[in-house]
């Protein structure tokens, strides 16, 4: 690797610090939502966020963007992207950065798009917001190149249909095609194969892959799925109750977990080609309530190993050596997924 490409491996293009976003539910009533989330993501990486339900992933990329529904509301942290602070920009500056610096896929494909509009006049009219002069010819083109970079070659076929023409998996390739419109330098897919078949799923993670390798985005991936993180994804971070629980580079973190949340969440998908024979394994018990969370450990009640002190306070998240990171008292540093006698 060339001393140009390790600079811009290195080069950070967001980094998410201590961000809060709570809802207010009433005179008296907080669900924290999102309560001290910090990460890092290098240019031309992707990100994998991963956890339950309800453990703050969707409204974490929903801070990042600003489009936080109402009750919610951000209350203090910083979102820096590309040296600028997207928590205090103007409105009107942020909606210069949405869709063109920033674009995010929403998790369903069907809602997605207006049913009483083609395919083309939604693309044209994406690219138009940002660019009122463009000519028709450009705004022709951009949708074209768009549409063949996530393997779609009738464009102009597909343009001139209705989004109810296609089935679920080909309207979420399409929106995909939408967001890259202007190329921009972070993509976030939040759940972006959730409710697809397996073979589709395959379809869009095969899309996002060529996209990345094209070109050389940023992106982070939410989703529920290991399934999905393991195929995509250069770094992991595990979210549980609004906070992080464990960062980590994906291999390292699929291969010696050391939350017991990660460790219950990889157990119980069919993960690695040396687990598929070995007994799945659910996590006991539900995710906290956010409007009254426990004391200690918001996992601790459903940890198989959790202790007093778990039950009492709250971990930090801590540094654990090789871009790793975890919010565990009592980490299991030498846990290995490949131990029968970890899973049985």
């Amino acid at each position: 690797m060339s001393e140009n490409n390790t600079a811009k491996n290195n080069e950070v293009i967001l980094e998410v610090k201590d961000i809060k976003t709570y809802f207010h539910i009433g005179k008296d009533r907080v669900i924290k939502a999102v309560d001290g989330v910090n990460f890092t993501l290098k240019k031309g990486r992707v990100l994998g966020i991963i956890g339950e339900s309800g453990s703050g992933k969707s409204v974490t990329s929903r801070t990042i963007m600003r489009i936080v529904d109402k009750p919610g509301v951000i209350e203090g942290g910083e979102v820096i992207f590309k040296g600028q602070d997207l928590l205090k920009v103007s409105e009107k500056e942020m909606t210069k950065i949405r869709g063109k610096q920033i674009s995010l896929i929403f998790q369903d494909p069907t809602t997605s798009f207006n049913p009483y509009m083609t395919i083309g006049a939604q693309m044209k009219q994406a690219y138009k917001v940002h660019e009122k002069g463009a000519s028709k010819e450009e705004v022709l083109e951009k949708c074209r190149v768009a549409l063949k970079l996530v393997g779609i070659n009738n464009w102009e076929e597909v343009m001139g249909k209705y989004p109810c023409e296609f089935s679920a998996g080909f309207r979420q390739r399409i929106f995909i095609a939408m967001a890259m419109i202007f190329n921009p330098d972070l993509l976030i897919a939040d759940e972006p194969t959730t409710s697809l078949g397996i073979t589709i799923q395959a379809e869009i993670i095969q899309a996002l892959t060529e996209v990345k390798e094209k070109v050389g985005n940023s992106i982070i991936i939410i989703t529920h799925d290991f399934g999905v993180v393991s195929q995509f994804s250069d770094d992991i971070f595990v979210m549980y109750a609004g906070r992080c629980v464990e960062s980590s580079p994906k291999k390292d973190l699929l291969l010696h977990p050391h939350h017991p949340y990660t460790i219950g969440l990889i157990r119980s998908v069919p993960l690695l080609e040396a687990r598929k024979t070995k007994r799945l394994k659910s996590i006991p018990g539900f995710p906290p309530d956010m409007a009254n969370p426990p004391k200690g450990c918001a996992f601790a009640s459903r940890c198989e190993w959790a202790k007093e002190k778990c039950f009492q306070e709250q971990p930090e998240l801590r540094d654990c050596g090789d871009d790793r990171k975890v919010a565990c008292h009592y980490p299991l540093m030498d846990y290995n997924t490949s131990d029968d006698t970890k899973v049985e």
